[in-house]
Parts: structure tokens; sequence; C-alpha cells
């Protein structure tokens, strides 16, 4: 009986912490936020870039840190099609200390991170695309000089265990894109701990 609860209660947790956002119609802004460097970073920085992987992350989510691996890979994989990957990091940290900007370099630092992690402290950012999870993946892509949102969601199919993830969601998009064609799932639910907005 009391294991039934106890996985009846995980279940519940796992959904309450799921979310699923419709896919932004408007274009994204450009930003500029401080990189784990020191260095300011924008889209605009990325003169060829066709289009973008934004993943909105943390350090404290337990969710989050099962992904350092897989956004290297990505990242890996993809900046060198015109495709890179930034993370950016858009948690309260008056709620979450493990969150504050010294502790993001600290982060990028032991999980060699290859692509860079930027410091939203006003959450304009998450506010421009709606994120709402940690984390949470944006493919972005250049149209008519604008950049529109063409997956929104999950990263894949399986947080848990990567060797038993099964779709790809952001590789699947990404792939699309680069071969002219159209995205085919567009919005997954994202899961992670919520991104709690100080002036929502």
């Amino acid at each position: 009986m009391k294991h039934i609860f106890k996985n009846t209660t995980l279940f519940i947790s796992l959904l309450l912490m799921m979310s699923f956002v419709g896919l932004n119609k408007e274009p994204i802004s450009d930003f500029k936020l401080k990189n784990v460097d020191g260095k300011n970073v924008s889209l605009s920085d990325y003169k060829d870039a066709k289009g973008f992987i934004i993943i909105f992350t943390c350090n404290h989510c337990p969710f989050a840190k099962l992904y350092p691996p897989r956004f290297n890979a990505l990242n890996e994989k993809y900046e060198k099609l015109g495709v890179p990957l930034i993370a950016i990091s858009s948690t309260d940290t008056i709620q979450y200390e493990e969150d504050t900007f010294v502790e993001m370099v600290k982060k990028a630092g032991q999980e060699k991170f290859n692509f860079p992690y930027l410091y939203d402290a006003e959450q304009k950012v998450a506010k421009n695309f709606n994120a709402q999870k940690t984390p949470h993946a944006f493919v972005i892509w250049k149209e008519n000089n604008q950049w529109l949102v063409k997956y929104n969601g999950a990263i894949d199919d399986n947080g848990m265990k990567p060797e038993q993830v099964k779709t790809q969601f952001v590789a699947n998009a990404v792939d699309a894109l680069l071969a002219n064609e159209k995205v085919k799932v567009t919005d997954t639910k994202s899961i992670g701990c919520q991104i709690y907005y100080r002036n929502k």
C-alpha cells in the first residue's frame, strides 16, 4: 500500500511540474545578457546563424541537472551547422541561492559547458519567450530578418534515462529546418521546475 501511494504521489508531482505552452507566433526580440565568462552575448553576435537552440535552465532543478551532457552534445553537433545552443538562467535567485551568477560560473566550469550560459537577472528574456520550466527548450529560426519560434517544449522524451530516449524533439526540429522541411512536432510539454516570475 505504501509503495502504491509513493508511486501515485510521484506521478502527481510530475503532472504538476509539466507545462504546455503553445507556439509563440510573435517574433523573438534580440537580447543582450551576461555570459559566465563576463562578456555580454546577443543573437546579433552570431552573424551567420540560421537559427538557435535556446534553453532556459538553472543550477538547482533536479530535472535540469540531468541535461548538461546533452546540451553539450547538441551544441557540438549543430553549432558548426549554423545553429548554436544558448542556455539562459532566469530563476529567481532570492528563492534559490544556488542560481546566482557566481554559482552559474562554477556550474559551467564543472560541467565543461561548450556554449554560453547567460544570466537573465531581470527575467525579461524568459518573459519574451514565455518560458515556464527548467529546462524549457526553444528552436528559433531566421525568416525575413526576424527570429521566429519553430519549436517549444521538452528537449527529448526521457529526462531520467538518456540511453532510452526515443524521440529527440529539439534535434528533430533543427534537422527539419536545416533540410528546409516543416517541423512535424512544434509543441510538447516541458517537464521541470517552475520559473517563478517576480513581477508577473
